[in-house]
């Protein structure tokens, strides 16, 4: 018998892990297949701001890919470079151990990372909010200002601690925002000696209004809802300058604070230029087959690639879960293509609509096109996260359960110091003390 073929998906995030999962489902061990991914579960990242207010266990959107993806070997390592003419990948794992494994056919899926501007002082000042440890930091770090405020005699001190900056109004920044001012205020009402500091929060974003790339209306129930609650919404505006001391906004207005939460959006894996190929802002260029031309052997989707949108011509996929989960199961089915297991179609997909939550029973929604908010909004963004997280779904809803009918536990874990969460790092794992992070390229 020949040796069976080797398919390597790099990336177990939205796309690799749906396209890991597709495949592992057809092929039934005729053909090896390796997912190189530098944790051991897919994280449900739409979930995360749930996490970071203490409504979730950290361990509920952590999906083990051993469970879920039956017959698939898992690297634990992070992928350093491919040799696209040598069809070989170099991964280094946690210990620092580098090897090579080579691959008949490679389905990129590596994602996105951080999207850095040239802002003096963001890079040291800020934090970002893609990975668990970031949630967890933010979690401690909330709670930590505000206890840190209590402690302090000086009134400037204590208004700093208070204010809490969120830039990037897409739908993570918004999130964030609303679930950590709710943590925030949750763990101020406790703290008798600050009934004369209120607790400030500022979402900013350049864009002339928030979620901008989402639907008028679910923009204006989130601008209203947030507004009502005290969040400042500042629109057309952004960071000019961060420092230890608080950050100077683009409007000239200077705002002491020492919490920057670095949402601005997103940017394709720097891994994916490294390759030599076509690339479109940093995007693999692929046909509508998620084939990268003159690379039979090679399928690219998710953030890393630049899909043709054929509902819209001209343009390219958006970088959103959506479109990340049906293109992983579109690679994977043409790929079998290539084995004669199943049809090789090209990859097209209508918006369904989109969901926000909006902290406690508010949210914004537009199921097929149909605009809600308020609790009904909540139910549906609710139940599409049930419907959508691949594991855990009991265990989610118990969570749920108890944040409604308990008193949140307001307390710091200690387990992530800022250090250990660099703005620049390509990492979803905590840096640990004395290792330098993987570095983006700026």
């Amino acid at each position: 018998m020949g040796k069976r073929q080797r398919i390597v998906v790099v990336g177990g995030g939205f796309a690799g892990f749906s396209a890991a999962r597709t495949l592992s489902r057809m092929a039934r061990g005729a053909i090896e297949i390796v997912l190189i991914n530098p944790t051991d579960y897919f994280l449900y990242l739409p979930l995360l701001p749930e996490v970071a207010a203490g409504i979730l266990d950290p361990r509920k959107i952590a999906i083990p890919l051993t469970s879920v993806c039956p017959g698939v070997r898992h690297l634990l390592a992070s992928v350093e470079a491919i040799d696209v003419a040598g069809r070989r990948v170099r991964c280094v794992d946690p210990e620092g151990r580098s090897r090579e494994i080579g691959y008949d056919r490679l389905v990129l899926s590596v994602g996105s990372v951080n999207k850095l501007l040239p802002v003096p002082g963001v890079a040291e000042h800020a934090h970002g909010f893609r990975s668990l440890a970031e949630a967890l930091y933010l979690r401690d770090h909330l709670i930590r200002q505000i206890e840190l405020a209590d402690a302090s005699d000086d009134r400037e001190e204590r208004r700093a601690r208070c204010t809490f900056v969120v830039v990037g109004a897409g739908y993570t920044g918004t999130e964030v925002a609303a679930q950590g001012q709710l943590l925030a205020l949750d763990t101020w009402r406790r703290r008798p000696g600050l009934r004369e500091q209120p607790v400030r929060w500022i979402l900013a974003d350049l864009a002339p209004r928030i979620l901008p790339d989402l639907d008028e209306r679910l923009s204006r129930v989130a601008h209203h809802t947030l507004a009502e609650r005290g969040v400042e919404i500042r629109t057309g505006t952004s960071v000019a300058e961060a420092t230890s001391d608080g950050v100077r906004l683009s409007d000239g207005e200077f705002v002491p604070t020492r919490s920057l939460i670095w949402c601005v959006g997103v940017r394709p894996d720097p891994l994916v230029e490294s390759l030599g190929l076509p690339t479109e802002r940093g995007r693999l260029l692929v046909d509508e087959y998620l084939g990268v031309p003159g690379h039979p052997e090679i399928l690219a989707c998710g953030d890393a690639a630049a899909v043709p949108d054929l509902t819209r011509p001209g343009e390219y996929t958006a970088m959103t879960a959506q479109h990340a989960v049906r293109q992983g199961a579109r690679a994977a089915l043409n790929l079998a293509a290539s084995y004669g297991r199943a049809e090789r179609e090209p990859y097209r997909h209508h918006d369904l609509g989109f969901v926000v939550d909006l902290g406690g029973v508010k949210a914004a929604a537009d199921p097929l096109g149909v605009p809600l908010s308020g609790l009904p909004a909540k139910v549906v963004a609710r139940g599409y996260h049930l419907l959508a997280i691949p594991g855990g779904r009991t265990r989610i809803a118990g969570d749920w359960l108890l944040d409604a009918l308990l008193p949140r536990q307001t307390v710091q874990l200690d387990l992530v110091r800022g250090q250990q969460v660099p703005l620049d790092s390509a990492s979803p794992l905590p840096t640990l003390s004395g290792q330098r992070p993987r570095e983006h390229v700026r």
